[in-house]
């Protein structure tokens, strides 16, 4: 039972730091709309680098709050309510339960760091209409 406790409640303070440049991250050739890639992941959070070419349907997350960070390209985004430009620089926090997405207006696709709190594994993903 003592190894099971230091197992659960000591392993993510031994976990491996990660260092990585967001620029080398690239995208396949040819992706149809959504690429995603994970960096870095625990049971508190999940950053992923995704790239959009056309869009991100409407949807929320009953479960998690999200931070997005606009690496290259622009787009319209409607959170809750409001539809707004962003672009490269721009930081966007999505609180849980709001409605968002994401309309690409670049030539070249959106790229966004997203961070998700607690770890994200894509089942607390709710399109809506």
């Amino acid at each position: 039972m003592k190894n099971l406790f230091l197992l659960l409640f000591l392993f993510p303070f031994f976990a491996k730091a990660q260092n990585q440049s967001l620029d080398t991250i690239k995208a396949p050739l040819g992706f149809d709309n959504i690429y995603s890639r994970t960096i870095a992941s625990d049971s508190l959070s999940s950053s992923f680098v995704i790239f959009i070419k056309k869009e991100v349907k409407k949807h929320k997350h009953a479960t998690h709050t999200e931070n997005v960070y606009i690496l290259d390209g622009e787009g319209q985004m409607l959170l809750g309510d409001k539809t707004f430009e962003v672009k490269k620089g721009d930081i966007i926090f999505i609180p849980m339960n709001t409605v968002h997405s994401l309309k690409v207006t670049s030539s070249i696709p959106v790229k966004v760091l997203s961070v998700q709190s607690p770890r994200f594994d894509g089942k607390d993903r709710i399109f809506v209409d």
